[in-house]
């Protein structure tokens, strides 16, 4: 691309001085129906594409979410059917996106460098035998406000139906009122294709209920989910304001804000839309560069008449990501948990995973460590997974350090990272290559992997340990911090974790240099946490679940001292009442851990006990997704919308049902024959095709039934007692 911008002006929006998202459209002409027609799209912001008065836009706020300095995505798109000989028209609808996103005033957006009106990058080609027209962006495109008076991806939406200009973006729509586009600053990142999934919407839903509150009326949706409603509004009349609130709660009679917003300077903005009909007998609209994380709205402006269930509908909004995975069982306990778990991933999914969709949106890269393995076993996440990696890299500073953000426009540095985080940069890459065969992420990744490991070095204490960064968060029962693992634990077996899978990964693409100095820093790193950190053989300081799991599961342990080791795992978890006691590390670790020790009976009953703390005791709290914290009470002012605690996925799939993906050519089926169970089942698409398993209990009886594609390694590793079939 020429990489010549364009906008309607300078300014941008603020709370206090909102900027209406333009229009920017251009007539031409041409002297031929065309062979062949492309047009390329970087819209700085969002954009929404419309040709000839038709939007062909991909998906919701396209192109993607990225810092702009960092990265600026484009879109190609194949207007050949969209065009014909003679007059046609290109218009293009702009909003603030990532380029100017302060909602919230939390992160540091409001005052990023790339901070700046919403603008336009567009190349047009078009072609017939040899003849060719073709033009970029430029002071021939003309522009004029739009109805959006105000946008911001946290905040919301305004639109004025009064200010609709009809026919805008057609060949014969008369533009000569409108004024020149000007020649806007560049951004300064790199230009890369959004090659990954668009973000759509996934269904609709009708509101369970509809309820009058103070000043306006309350609908419920029944789930806690992410998207937008669309309104349908009878008998307004013109200039009748609605205002719409999302929200996660509802208490004494009326909406609940804490924990859906933040306090501050702007808390009224955020999750709020603003609709003004113009006074049409039905209008219709919904938001077009927002969303919301919510379960109920709250609407004021209304009359009795018009607050029926036909008002509002849920407009379910996603990554368009394709189901590859799946598991049931006979306790609709676990059901009922994995679909919280997949509503919290689906939920959390705008391009990247983000840490809830309501309060900050922001691509936490702890958070996604965390899910990244259920997370693809279910979902194909390897496009979108590849791509937020580019983000990952560009975002890595000059000492090797990585933000606990991503995209960030510098905060996350001085707090918000450390080695749980940062080992996003290894794991993603780590997957891909595991569950998809991908070595070209390996490649694609190595020089940040490797100088991280070297910037990780230089932040050692005198002992050998590292404690930089957050440990392991959002431990039961407490708040964010105060973990029962020491961080020096968690960091540092976590460091000497993603060398050692660092040095596998080189390995496998031929990086021998690069091999053999992961490797020196994983033998270093187990070996100061032996020294270091080790109470007694196989107990790692404070014998915590945490840091126990950790150390089973990244081979801190010498062969001999692996039984003493599976004493203290099991021992902390009966010294908490046989429950977690533990935070996110330990909730994706402690589960196959136990099942290492033998205990999987036991992991059963922590995940699925009623009683607190466990997962199960969130359905009867009444929640449909994920919190963000175990707490008796639910822990009413946090998020009730987070992903990061439900790697319980994977422990259904590979333990309970015994589907075990070792890589993309490996498999064992090696179920957990849990007493409460009378059946389990799982299913997974490798890149060669499904494998499944499905084993069933009948009286005495066992059968287990297996598909596997050809190609692909399948053992079966079941006691001598159970009937094992393969189908075809």
């Amino acid at each position: 691309m020429k990489r010549q911008f364009i906008w309607a002006s300078p300014a941008y929006a603020t709370p206090q001085r909102p900027v209406p998202a333009p229009y920017l459209r251009r007539a031409f002409s041409l002297p031929f129906k065309p062979e062949t027609a492309v047009v390329r799209v970087c819209g700085l912001g969002f954009y929404r594409l419309f040709v000839n008065g038709r939007e062909i836009t991909k998906g919701e706020l396209a192109p993607y979410v990225s810092n702009p300095d960092d990265v600026c995505y484009y879109d190609d798109y194949d207007l050949t059917p969209y065009l014909t000989r003679g007059k046609n028209a290109i218009g293009v609808w702009l909003g603030n996106g990532m380029i100017n996103a302060p909602g919230g005033y939390i992160w540091d957006f409001d005052k990023a460098v790339f901070r700046g009106a919403p603008r336009l990058c567009l190349e047009f080609e078009a072609k017939r035998g040899e003849k060719t027209v073709a033009f970029s962006a430029d002071s021939r495109f003309r522009t004029a406000p739009s109805p959006v008076l105000f946008d911001d991806l946290r905040y919301g939406e305004t639109y004025d139906a009064r200010r609709e200009i009809a026919g805008w973006s057609e060949p014969d729509f008369d533009d000569r009122k409108w004024k020149k586009a000007g020649i806007a600053e560049k951004p300064r990142g790199e230009f890369r294709l959004a090659a990954v999934e668009p973000v759509r919407a996934l269904r609709e839903i009708k509101p369970v209920a509809v309820f009058p509150a103070p000043d306006g009326y309350i609908y419920d949706f029944g789930v806690n989910t992410a998207g937008v409603c669309r309104l349908t509004l009878s008998g307004a009349v013109p200039g009748q304001k609605l205002t719409l609130r999302y929200v996660e709660q509802v208490k004494d009679g009326d909406i609940y804000l804490p924990g859906t917003v933040f306090n501050g300077e702007y808390t009224d903005y955020n999750q709020r839309d603003i609709y003004i009909a113009k006074g049409d007998a039905v209008e219709t609209w919904q938001p077009h560069f927002c969303y919301h994380g919510f379960r109920y709205a709250k609407v004021w402006g209304i009359t009795e008449e018009q607050a029926t269930p036909d008002l509002l509908t849920y407009v379910v909004m996603g990554s368009d990501l394709t189901t590859i995975g799946g598991f049931t069982c006979s306790d609709e306990t676990a059901n009922t948990l994995f679909r919280m778990a997949q509503n919290a991933d689906r939920s959390n999914f705008y391009y990247f995973p983000t840490d809830c969709p309501h309060r900050e949106k922001n691509g936490w890269t702890g958070d996604a460590a965390f899910s990244c393995y259920h997370m693809s076993m279910y979902y194909d996440c390897e496009k979108s997974y590849r791509e937020w990696l580019a983000d990952i890299r560009k975002s890595q500073n000059d000492r090797g350090e990585l933000p606990g953000i991503v995209p960030t426009s510098g905060w996350g540095f001085a707090w918000g990272n450390g080695p749980a985080w940062d080992q996003i940069a290894f794991v993603l890459p780590w997957v891909l290559w595991k569950y998809r065969g991908n070595t070209d992420v390996i490649r694609e990744n190595a020089h940040t992997m490797v100088r991280y490991l070297q910037y990780a070095m230089t932040r050692r204490s005198p002992d050998g340990t590292i404690a930089i960064g957050l440990g392991d968060w959002s431990s039961v029962g407490r708040s964010h911090s105060r973990p029962e693992t020491p961080l020096a634990v968690t960091d540092s077996v976590i460091v000497a974790d993603i060398a050692h899978r660092a040095a596998d990964m080189f390995r496998a693409v031929g990086y021998d240099n690069e091999a053999v100095f992961a490797e020196s820093v994983w033998r270093d790193m187990r070996a100061t946490v032996r020294r270091e950190l080790m109470e007694k053989p196989g107990v790692l300081k404070g014998g915590t679940q945490t840091g126990q799991a950790l150390g089973l599961l990244c081979g801190v342990f010498e062969e001999s001292e692996i039984e003493a080791a599976k004493a203290a795992l099991v021992d902390a978890v009966h010294r908490a009442g046989d429950s977690f006691s533990c935070g996110a590390i330990g909730f994706m670790s402690v589960l196959p851990a136990l099942t290492l020790c033998g205990e999987s009976e036991l992991a059963w009953h922590m995940v699925t006990k009623r009683e607190y703390p466990s997962f199960a005791h969130l359905i009867d709290l009444g929640e449909t997704a994920l919190s963000e914290h175990l707490m008796p009470d639910g822990a009413p002012d946090e998020s009730h919308n987070h992903h990061f605690f439900a790697d319980y996925i994977r422990w259904f799939m590979q333990d309970v049902a015994g589907l075990v993906v070792e890589d993309s050519k490996k498999v064992t089926i090696k179920p957990s024959f849990l007493s409460e169970l009378t059946f389990a089942k799982a299913h997974h698409d490798l890149p060669q095709g499904r494998v499944s398993v499905e084993w069933r209990r009948e009286g005495k009886n066992v059968t287990l039934t297996y598909t596997c594609p050809d190609g692909v390694d399948c053992r079966v590793d079941v006691p001598q007692n159970v009937i094992v079939k393969k189908e075809v």
